[in-house]
């Protein structure tokens, strides 16, 4: 039996009202005239006295009659049969009221109608508050109770709990309201998510979430965001094991970014922007606190970067010559997505003087070339950042992403003699047994186009990839589900 049948009303009619509202006050009359006709019984949701001329009302002081019944407006007029509601009218409508109680020639000195005010039980300061006490979820993680001269931030930080920087505790009604983000039951296992191997439920996100400071309308891209590094094609025990910075970068297309405000323009991949800076440290949480990826223990970075925190930003699709960086991976444009990349911090590409899109490649190829080490190629992907005012000479010329990743990798292209060890006076390079082939600095797909960043500023920007291939770690891109 649901609780919404457990909450019995009783036989015949019922009102549900209020005193602080104009329309409750307004058909007191009505109410007196039904009860003398009718068996009415009258439910009340501040004040136990209202209406005073009513003989037959209830003080529903907890709201658990109006929160079981679903009454969102007041008055709300109910008739109930055998248990059972068979028929409802919100606010006041003579005509409405009349069908229903069957009594004609109601409040005949009211307006015909007038609006209702909103319920208590939907009020957004008792909502939360009301599901946590009638809604029936029953949260799996354990409590936790600080003692009672515990500052709370500081008690998350001593248990470890966060990144560094102060976190949002996660009570149950705020973990409650970001569970309302996503139809996908609580206890749905998400993912096992490394190093610990540990299942990872959709609460268990939600609570992250909380801590990061994210909305519940972000919580579809988190879990889909958890859901694309435990791959094993992404493979987030290595990333965290390696001792080079790299982490986790996210980049979302569809329709969800706009709608949740994410930034895709000026400073994207900077701070500023909620949506950007909670989603990737809600994911870099998850991998701390369910995972156990911890700095210093399995994650063994020499320096890390500020993409350990958290690095998530959107593609700017409104004014770009091309398609959608998810079409890569076989997405239709419009599709909602997050792509996981395994990178490290961006670092700033000027080229000013280029206008035609061969030498704007060429800047791009002699930048990208440096990636890790000139000398080591084939072993790491790019992100390659383009924004508005050099993505213009391409459109303009027509250029395909494509046409522009082909490009650079022709113009990457170097002899084996100049990349292998010892070549140059410099140790670092690829195997001598490589020294007669002509090699390009990136492995076919490796290199992935996004359109992003402000309107003004001949700039492009570089996020380097951690090492690919079976060893490593590879680019995954799902859909994100509500």
């Amino acid at each position: 039996m649901s609780l919404h049948q457990s909450v019995a009303l009783p036989e015949g009619l019922v009102a549900v009202v209020k005193q602080d509202c104009p329309t409750c006050e307004l058909v007191v009359p009505v109410l007196e005239q039904l009860a003398n006709q009718t068996g009415l019984t009258v439910f009340s949701q501040d004040d136990p006295d209202f209406p005073a001329a009513i003989g037959n009302k209830r003080f529903d002081e907890d709201l658990s009659i109006s929160w079981h019944h679903t009454i969102e407006t007041v008055p709300t007029l109910l008739s109930v049969e055998n248990g059972k509601e068979t028929a409802r009218t919100v606010g006041w409508s003579r005509s409405h009221w009349e069908s229903i109680s069957g009594v004609s020639d109601l409040g005949t000195e009211l307006p015909d109608q007038r609006p209702g005010c909103g319920s208590l039980s939907v009020d957004p300061s008792l909502a939360a508050d009301l599901e946590l006490r009638f809604g029936g979820l029953n949260f799996s993680a354990r409590r936790v109770e600080f003692a009672a001269l515990e500052d709370t931030h500081e008690a998350l930080y001593d248990r470890g709990w966060t990144d560094g920087l102060p976190v949002i505790p996660p009570s149950e009604a705020r973990v409650l309201a970001m569970l309302r983000g996503t139809s996908r039951s609580p206890d749905e296992v998400v993912a096992t998510v490394p190093p610990d191997l540990a299942p990872c439920t959709v609460e268990k996100v939600a609570i992250n979430a909380v801590m990061a400071g994210c909305r519940p309308e972000y919580l579809p891209v988190v879990l889909a965001a958890v859901e694309a590094v435990c791959t094993e094609t992404f493979n987030m025990h290595g990333l965290l094991a390696t001792t080079m910075p790299h982490a986790p970068v996210l980049v979302v297309n569809g329709p969800i970014a706009d709608e949740i405000g994410m930034n895709s323009g000026n400073n994207a991949l900077g701070q500023g922007n909620r949506a950007n800076s909670t989603i990737g440290r809600a994911l870099q949480l998850v991998i701390r606190n369910v995972g156990g990826g911890r700095p210093g223990e399995v994650d063994r970075a020499a320096f890390g970067s500020p993409a350990k925190v958290g690095f998530c930003f959107a593609e700017r699709e409104s004014d770009s010559p091309w398609p959608p960086v998810s079409t890569m991976y076989g997405f239709e444009p419009g599709t909602n997505t997050v792509l996981a990349f395994p990178g490290e911090a961006p670092r700033n590409l000027v080229d000013q003087l280029s206008r035609d899109p061969d030498s704007l490649a060429r800047t791009y190829a002699v930048n990208l070339i440096s990636i890790q080490h000139p000398k080591l190629v084939l072993g790491f992907d790019a992100i390659l950042a383009v924004a508005p005012d050099h993505s213009r000479v391409f459109g303009e010329a027509g250029w395909s992403r494509e046409q522009l990743a082909e490009r650079i990798t022709e113009l990457t292209v170097r002899p084996g003699s100049e990349l292998i060890r010892g070549a140059g006076a410099i140790p670092e390079g690829i195997p001598e047994a490589m020294k007669d082939l002509d090699l390009p600095k990136f492995r076919p797909n490796g290199l992935h186009i996004v359109h992003c960043g402000g309107a003004a500023g001949l700039f492009s920007a570089i996020i380097g990839g951690w090492v690919n291939g079976d060893m490593g770690s590879n680019p995954v891109c799902v859909e994100i589900t509500p």
